[in-house]
């Protein structure tokens, strides 16, 4: 199939902009506890009258500040409640907001900053002052700066008590649907980010389609969910507003470290993350199983978890025998783990990378459906994504409702629909170019089938093709070989050279885990295991799990372990996990070509 399309099932406001479903929801649902923010450490709810307010002081602050209509305000902070005030807030009082990763240098928040031109800047930490200060005299627009820790809503809260109901009200109405609402920057693979302007239109008809479209996720006083996404990223941000709209209570806290705490404590209905956090989730299980000496009743158990869903999708369904083990690990393992991830929970949504079709049917096994799905930020987030009531594993789902994915000639994904963004800030060649004949050119290599579902199966600029004349997607094998919990992440090389090789750095956190049942020293790092025949071996099983997944001429036939992972302060990831292949080709140079050494 070479396009598909669903109709819309949420039309879009003409005249209307993201506020209104602030103001909506102090009028229709005052009570409702849309939000939720940590307070001495415990959870505390607030409602949808009390958000409103809390907005309103904030954007009178704003405004009292001097911050005029369609000025661009920084947004530098983890993901917390005051994001969230501060993002509406920037909205109320007619301004756009541009957020900035808080992991990011100096020189990137100086490009963001001033490419974006923006008059005011909101920080979180100590840190992110400094950082923006240091750049602050090539920011000659740059007129105001507040910081979270240090008053910073407070001190807007004073600034803006002169400022009248009704002039707040005048400065959220200015914007209409195809104004913008944010300048999200791109992660920058290769090359300066670029300012992605995404309008209201794109939010409302992206959100709006969405909680339609997975309405029982989405059931108002009923349903929750728990944002630990970086708020910069535009998933991150569809994390955020599609509850609103809904609305459903949301929780922001700002890192995973303490992911599972928060969970317990939180207990969301709906989790939302990236392929990372499922493969943790699976991998501690299974380490704390074989520590506690029952590593081959949780095999068995994931075993029988990932039988039980592929027979979910066959007409006869799973087999009397069938049901019967996986009621009986029911007990055992999945009601464990499913309270793992808050007790609560039946449905997550996945996206930012493929999560492998093995660790789907896992979840859907154990009574946690993971919905995966795709899109760019070009895209404000999802275009496609998986329907619950209608999954098929292994695909990224149906586009959205009311949007087109088409298939061009040679295998590129394209895209059309009212949630695509408006252009590139300051960048009109480029817009062209990812907008030419009017889809978006996504970069994505993908199929469609029958019913409509994508697969993405590759970057356009990440083809390698080998001295044969072979063409190779990378991510096919390298998701299958990062699956493995010893594999934290694995880059295919091979590019004009005689076969494919791939670059392998261990996970350091399961790292001990795995030593501790090989005998091997406590502490041990990748450097001091050196050639290890055990470790060696162990990633060897991953390379051959990969191979598995591919032709023989697309198989790796030799890979190297690096001493250390590859991580955004070492500059070979992006903020939201990207590889920099380019980046991580430059610095391991050496080892590629040790690879192909005689």
């Amino acid at each position: 199939m070479r396009e598909f399309s669903l109709p819309a099932l949420y039309e879009v406001p003409a005249d209307g902009n993201l506020t209104d479903i602030v103001r909506r929801n102090a009028a229709q649902h005052p009570d409702v506890a849309v939000i939720a923010r940590k307070a001495d450490g415990a959870w505390q709810d607030v409602t949808a009258r009390t958000f409103l307010a809390e907005v309103h002081a904030a954007a009178k602050g704003l405004i009292g500040s001097g911050v005029q209509p369609g000025d661009r305000v920084g947004l530098m902070s983890r993901t917390r409640y005051e994001w969230t005030l501060m993002d509406f807030a920037i909205w109320c009082a007619g301004a756009v907001t541009v957020p900035v990763y808080e992991t990011s240098s100096p020189e990137q928040v100086q490009w963001i900053l001033s490419d974006s031109g923006a008059t005011a800047c909101v920080v979180e930490l100590d840190a992110h002052t400094a950082t923006v200060e240091s750049v602050r005299e090539a920011l000659p627009a740059l007129k105001h700066l507040w910081q979270i820790e240090a008053g910073g809503i407070e001190e807007l809260a004073r600034a803006g008590q002169d400022i009248s109901d009704a002039t707040v009200e005048e400065r959220s109405s200015l914007a209409k649907a195809d104004d913008p609402a944010t300048i999200v920057y791109t992660s920058g693979t290769t090359g300066r980010p670029k300012g992605c302007v995404l309008t209201h239109r794109s939010f409302f008809a992206e959100c709006g389609n969405i909680v339609e479209r997975l309405r029982p996720l989405f059931r108002t006083g009923e349903c929750s969910v728990l944002l630990f996404l970086p708020l910069a990223h535009v998933f991150g941000r569809l994390v955020q507003i599609a509850p609103m709209m809904a609305p459903i209570k949301l929780g922001c806290v700002p890192d995973i470290k303490n992911l599972t705490d928060e969970l317990a404590a939180f207990r969301p209905t709906l989790v939302l993350g990236v392929p990372r956090v499922f493969e943790k989730v699976y991998n501690s299980a299974r380490a704390k199983a074989q520590a506690e000496g029952k590593g081959r009743i949780f095999d068995k158990a994931a075993d029988t978890a990932i039988a039980y869903s592929k027979a979910l999708g066959t007409p006869s369904g799973p087999s009397l025998g069938l049901r019967i083990k996986h009621k009986t690990f029911d007990k055992l393992v999945y009601s464990k783990l499913r309270a793992v991830l808050g007790g609560r929970g039946e449905y997550a949504i996945s996206g930012g990378a493929p999560l492998g079709e093995r660790l789907g049917h896992f979840f859907r096994g154990i009574g946690f459906t993971v919905l995966e799905g795709y899109g760019l930020t070009e895209s404000c987030a999802a275009t496609a994504f998986n329907p619950w009531d209608r999954q098929k594993i292994g695909t990224v789902g149906q586009p959205l409702p009311g949007s087109v994915v088409r298939i061009a000639d040679d295998g590129e994904v394209l895209l059309h629909g009212e949630h695509l963004f408006k252009e590139y800030w300051n960048n009109p060649g480029a817009t062209a170019e990812a907008l030419a004949d009017g889809w978006f050119h996504t970069g994505d290599i993908g199929t469609l089938d029958e019913d409509g579902y994508l697969r993405i199966t590759g970057r356009k600029k990440e083809i390698i093709v080998t001295a044969g004349g072979k063409n190779v997607a990378p991510a096919v094998i390298e998701d299958r070989i990062r699956a493995h919990a010893l594999v934290a992440e694995c880059m295919v090389v091979g590019d004009g050279r005689p076969f494919v090789g791939a670059l392998v750095t261990v996970d350091e956190e399961f790292l001990a885990h795995w030593c501790a049942d090989h005998g091997k020293p406590a502490g041990s790092t990748v450097t001091s295991l050196g050639q290890d025949p055990d470790l060696f071996a162990a990633i060897q099983d991953a390379i051959d799990d990969g191979n598995a997944a591919v032709s023989k001429a697309e198989s790796v036939r030799k890979f190297r372990i690096l001493p250390s992972q590859f991580t955004e302060e070492s500059g070979h990831l992006t903020p939201s996990l990207k590889l920099k292949r380019n980046v991580v080709a430059k610095d391991y140079a050496d080892e590629i070509e040790a690879i192909y050494a005689k």
